[in-house]
């Protein structure tokens, strides 16, 4: 073993040796790629033909459920018959009720509505446990609240807490609390990170690291539930929701943004996209990412880094004409 550890010392300390076992190694997956390519097709086929869960009777958590995708993702639990637990942040003019009347018209058996702050640890364990104590169950998790402002490295840093706080512990806190009672159940987690946190856009450094720590996180916890919990990680792209906005990111960053950023780059309708994922969801996908083109910006992102540049600058310059 001393032997192994010192010829691994040896070859990654000489700087020759380790381009060389690069490329090395470059060569064997490029060698590989057609086999692995029909192991992914293979897989992607059978899941297509996997049975779908059966969500009727099935009791859905939703944080950042009264606009946005957690609506729509709350509608499309309520067409398949879940009771739904629905959470989001008290504001004058919340639509949350609005959204609880409509998932009964569709389908919903019983809609629980409650008001938290995610970034707060006591009002998470506030609201898991209500829902356990008005449903008797947990089956699904779904951590949707998160804010999109955007700053910069050159504005004042202390802005950036909350996006931190909301977008990433406002997922972890009621994971932890959530995870005893999923465990019973064989639950699920299934958390909107995003294609920011792979992409890395330009402008969105604390949001993307917000999202880049979420998918490590739970790419992480995945190896510690499995198999009795499945997490599903969300890494979407543009959703035409008003987190892509000009009016919604109008601090920080966002106040160079002349014009939506649906209007000059392709977005996805909110709609079929939480069809999508409530769809990959039901046939137990442990990821997903919409719009599918999304998955090749991120293959392009690991395989030609400069292309991937040259997209980004051309992407800012558009943006802030």
């Amino acid at each position: 073993m001393v032997c192994v550890v010192a010829m691994y010392e040896v070859i990654f300390n000489n700087k020759f040796t380790n381009v060389l076992v690069f490329y090395v190694y470059l060569l064997v997956l490029f060698l590989v790629s057609p086999f692995l390519f029909v192991w992914e097709l293979v897989n992607s086929v059978s899941s297509c033909l996997r049975c779908k869960e059966n969500m009727s009777g099935k009791v859905v958590l939703i944080t950042g459920a009264s606009s946005g995708l957690g609506e729509f993702m709350a509608y499309e639990y309520a067409k398949r018959g879940a009771y739904l637990s629905i959470i989001a942040t008290q504001k004058p003019n919340s639509q949350l009720k609005q959204v609880a009347d409509r998932a009964r018209e569709l389908g919903s058996p019983d809609v629980l509505c409650m008001f938290a702050d995610v970034s707060k640890v006591d009002e998470c364990m506030m609201f898991v446990d209500d829902t356990i104590q008005h449903f008797g169950r947990l089956d699904h998790l779904v951590c949707n609240a998160g804010i999109g402002s955007l700053y910069s490295i050159n504005n004042d840093v202390t802005k950036f807490t909350s996006v931190l706080d909301i977008n990433f512990w406002g997922s972890v806190y009621p994971t932890h609390f959530a995870i005893p009672h999923l465990m019973k159940t064989n639950g699920k987690i299934i958390i909107n990170a995003s294609a920011a946190g792979v992409l890395n856009p330009p402008g969105g450094g604390f949001y993307n690291a917000s999202k880049v720590a979420l998918i490590s996180f739970y790419e992480t916890l995945r190896f510690e539930v499995s198999p009795t919990i499945t997490i599903t990680i969300l890494t979407l792209g543009f959703i035409q929701t008003n987190l892509i906005t000009a009016k919604y990111s109008s601090d920080g960053v966002g106040a160079r943004l002349r014009k939506d950023l649906r209007d000059v780059v392709p977005t996805m309708e909110v709609e079929p996209c939480a069809k999508a994922i409530v769809d990959g969801i039901s046939k137990g996908a442990t990821s997903i990412t919409e719009p599918r083109f999304f998955k090749v910006l991120m293959l392009i992102k690991f395989l030609f880094p400069q292309l991937h540049h040259f997209y980004y600058n051309t992407y800012s310059a558009i943006v802030e004409s």
